[in-house]
């Protein structure tokens, strides 16, 4: 099996299904296929050929799903970026893939056009856009309507993702025509969907979990539904108009749709299995999923670009924050924490123990190593296992809770803190819209626990807040934070991780003056 056949299979089986949605364009399977099939036929004309890297930077559109099916059919590379990244940026990941071509839209032009390119790809424009060698729209005008097919075989690349590069240079990981398929039918059975399912497609088709929702709601015939640049608003009015059936987002976008002040207004029946992952949820944003959507399934997924899936939580709801047991094709350890990459996988820690994740490379799911990065690849491997660099403990149950990054641990007069404990606890404040936690280097104590506070008004004090820590039975005292600052917002990457690194580095905007507590 590879991705085209599993496409033909769909277009054959509900040739009359809707296949995707985006605003007033509504194509079926078969209709979406015939577009396709016109891009594919084209691509091989202008010499793209098997195994060429095709870059696209674009936002979630029609247009950005059937080059994503081009690129299987004719058996080329599909690698997708931010659109929003810099010229430089653009010009690295192009450089560094050898793209073939370069398709890009308005919102990504400047960065295309600014950046220097070792060798001349073909640049594909869509829409009115200055540059291009050819437009999107001439590839279906112009297209003679087939397509050479060639053997794809399951180790062959279907895709490769770019990290978000917030600790440095991204690194290109390439996945498999069977770390693909394997990963969205994992996707299914884990996220419990059924036949003709439903999704908003929101997450970035440059993220590994917005590529999972559109191939396992295709592996269903199901209706994706596009939504390029999110607004709750805007979301809440396809959830009602689409009907749709399953969400599959990052923490950041359920806060901004329950939270906005016309939810109530919309009717959202048909809402029944939501899923999260790319970031920890807290315990009150948890406790609002359950209460205003009451699901019928909750899932909290955690995994990577490398590995699509590490474990699954099916009770999050009974359980919250917590990441639940092993994926079904996959084995997990926790093993001691080391920065230094000195760690074994046969340096197991005990249950309830903190240390790192590592995870099993015999799962179909799992990538073999990082594109032109043998350093990371070395770094990352070791003896068939992947360091991820979250920490976790086992509960006795035998379920993993991540606690935070190895980077991110706070090390407080010989103590080790993990933000996300902190965080939990300040997330249930009245007063508090957001919360991140970060190290803040101390004379005395090495490091203090600092807290970024998005407050809700301004009558929030850092002494109640002090106050709530203390009496907290969740919090033990050594890890109460000693310093607050109120910010306007957290930064975030695209997908809604917190960006600690910038918090660190001093770059927010303040909402009200910081304030460090005594004692």
């Amino acid at each position: 099996m590879n991705l085209s056949t599993m496409f033909e299979f769909a277009v054959d089986r509900h040739p009359n299904r809707i296949a995707i949605v985006e605003k007033d364009k509504r194509y079926t399977y078969k209709q979406l296929d015939k577009e396709i099939i016109k891009v594919a036929s084209s691509l091989q004309r202008m010499g793209i050929q098997q195994h060429d890297r095709v870059m696209i930077v674009l936002k979630n559109r029609l247009e950005n799903v059937v080059m994503y099916w081009a690129c299987q059919k004719i058996g080329a590379v599909y690698t997708p970026i931010n659109h929003r990244l810099s010229a430089k940026e653009v010009e690295y990941c192009v450089n560094d893939a050898e793209a073939k071509a370069v398709v890009y839209e308005r919102t990504s032009q400047d960065a295309v056009l600014k950046a220097t390119f070792r060798e001349n790809p073909i640049l594909i424009g869509l829409g009115s856009v200055d540059g291009a060698d050819i437009f999107y729209n001439e590839l279906i005008d112009r297209s003679v309507g087939s397509y050479n097919k060639p053997a794809i075989h399951e180790d062959d690349i279907a895709l490769m993702l770019y990290t978000s590069g917030t600790t440095g240079r991204p690194k290109g990981v390439p996945r498999s025509q069977k770390n693909e398929y394997s990963a969205a039918v994992a996707h299914v059975i884990q996220n419990q969907y059924c036949d003709g399912e439903s999704t908003l497609g929101t997450m970035p088709l440059y993220h590994t979990m917005g590529i999972r929702s559109l191939l396992s709601i295709a592996l269903l015939n199901g209706k994706y539904v596009v939504l390029p640049d999110f607004d709750a608003k805007e979301a809440l009015e396809l959830l009602s108009s689409e009907e749709i059936s399953s969400l599959y987002l990052v923490p950041t976008l359920y806060h901004d749709i329950l939270s906005h002040q016309s939810f109530d207004q919309y009717d959202l029946k048909k809402l029944r299995k939501i899923g999260y992952a790319g970031a920890s949820m807290t315990t009150s944003l948890t406790e609002k999923c359950v209460e205003l959507l009451k699901p019928d399934v909750f899932i909290n997924h955690f995994g990577s670009t490398e590995i699509y899936t590490f474990t699954i939580c099916s009770n999050v709801m009974e359980k919250p924050g917590c990441a639940g047991k092993p994926g079904l094709q996959q084995s997990i350890r926790i093993v001691k924490a080391d920065t230094d990459g000195g760690s074994l996988p046969d340096h197991q820690v005990g249950k309830g123990e903190i240390g790192e994740i590592i995870i099993s490379l015999s799962s179909d799911e799992a990538f073999k190593g990082y594109w032109n990065r043998p350093e990371a690849t070395q770094k990352a491997i070791r003896e068939g296992w992947y360091f991820t660099g979250d920490l976790g403990v086992i509960d006795d149950d035998g379920d993993l809770h991540v606690v935070g990054r190895v980077d991110d641990m706070i090390i407080s007069g010989g103590e080790n803190i993990h933000p996300l404990e902190v965080e939990d606890v300040l997330s249930k404040h009245a007063k508090v819209s957001e919360v991140a936690v970060c190290g803040e280097a101390d004379e005395r104590w090495g490091q203090i626990v600092c807290a970024y506070i998005v407050p809700k008004d301004h009558s929030i004090s850092v002494q109640e807040l002090d106050e709530y820590c203390k009496s907290h039975p969740k919090l033990s005292n050594f890890k109460r934070p000693r310093n607050y600052v109120f910010v306007r917002e957290i930064p975030k990457s695209p997908v809604g991780k917190i960006l600690r690194r910038m918090l660190r580095e001093g770059e927010y905007e303040l909402f009200i003056d910081e304030n460090k507590i005594v004692g």
